[in-house]
């Protein structure tokens, strides 16, 4: 069996020994004859799973015990919705800052809902950089400060959660969440889709503080009324179960590796060898200021666009895959999340260095 090295933004890579404990327990888990995927949501097995899971995030993150932690469905764009349904609280108006594609579509769908005060953009930097936080026009009354603390077609990336005062910080952590340790104290709201770092796609990660959730919208469905879904343990719907599953062994195998702490070190190598690449030859190039880089997705340039398709090709053959970058900003885009071993990092450095050498 070969196996490739998978750059892709989300649906991510995925440990193997994640995978492969998956497929030994496909038909039969735990000697109950059945797959997860067959399991009732509410029956004994399933319910200590998602329990587990559960148990292992809080763990992972040190979430405090006055936030609740939900399994829920749509991925961040239906959260880009489902936040200002529950989160505006009779407010008129929320923060957004602006620093990319995802940051957009939040702001485009938030305005549905209420107002919206775009405090801070770096769109006069083609969004390859974040907004010095001296220079946000918050407002004190908001109902919360939104980022996205990752943009995955951007590749650019909060070092630290912003300081906003007493308004609630909400953050989009789809694409960054467990690569690093997080205070989330420092947070109202946390969410993700899972496809980057967790798990397949289809379950969402929200992490909430208590006194901010019972307040939703009327017109809020119940399924996405966080005070709802905190009642009833994320099962007022039936959940995603074997995402949930997934994640599970996914946040074991962190654990493994020795948590957040350990996480954060293998991510920083990573990302380190292909930024010294792309910073020490004019062939690659990557926009992104250095204060902002992200861990999770580099992107970068060659030096002439029109060897791009030949560039992906050579890197297909090597077994480097998913390397194209989006189509809003071309170039290429390697998404080196927690799967990503320091192997394939070095592989693809490896295969630059030989295009250079042949096509520079």
């Amino acid at each position: 069996m070969r196996r490739v090295f998978n750059f892709s933004p989300g649906p991510a890579a995925l440990p193997e020994t994640v995978l492969r404990q998956a497929a030994d327990e496909m038909l039969d888990w735990h000697g109950t004859g059945v797959s997860v995927m067959e399991m009732s949501h509410r029956g004994k097995s399933f319910m200590g799973i998602a329990e587990e899971a559960s148990s292992l995030l809080r763990e992972l993150l040190g979430v405090p015990a006055n936030y609740k932690t939900l399994f829920m469905q749509g991925g961040a764009i239906a959260e880009n919705a489902i936040v200002p349904m529950n989160m505006l609280r009779g407010k008129a108006s929320a923060d957004y800052i602006d620093t990319g594609a995802w940051s957009l579509r939040s702001i485009e769908e938030a305005r549905k809902y209420g107002g919206v005060n775009v405090a801070a953009s770096s769109a006069d930097s083609n969004y390859t950089t974040i907004p010095p936080r001296a220079g946000w026009q918050l407002d004190p009354d908001a109902a919360y400060v939104h980022i996205c603390s990752n943009e995955t077609i951007g590749g650019v990336e909060f070092d630290q959660p912003p300081d906003v005062g007493g308004v609630p910080l909400v953050a989009d952590m789809s694409s960054s969440i467990l690569s690093r340790p997080v205070d989330v104290s420092r947070y109202g709201l946390i969410y993700g889709g899972a496809q980057k770092n967790i798990g397949p796609a289809g379950l969402t990660l929200v992490i909430v503080r208590d006194d901010l959730i019972g307040q939703a919208l009327p017109c809020t469905p119940s399924a996405f009324d966080y005070q709802v879904v905190a009642d009833h343990d994320s099962m007022f719907n039936t959940p995603p179960t074997y995402a949930i599953y997934i994640a599970g062994l996914v946040f074991k195998w962190i654990q493994a590796q020795g948590g957040l702490v350990a996480m954060e070190a293998h991510n920083r190598r990573k990302a380190a060898l292909l930024y010294d690449h792309l910073d020490s030859t004019p062939f690659y190039r990557t926009p992104v200021a250095r204060d902002c880089r992200s861990l999770m997705n580099v992107t970068f340039f060659l030096h002439d666009a029109a060897l791009d398709a030949t560039f992906l090709q050579g890197a297909e053959e090597r077994g480097l895959v998913q390397l194209k970058g989006h189509r809003i900003v071309g170039g290429m885009r390697a998404s080196i999340y927690n799967a990503m071993p320091l192997a394939g990092v070095q592989a693809l450095v490896d295969y630059m260095k030989d295009f250079e050498a042949r096509h520079g």
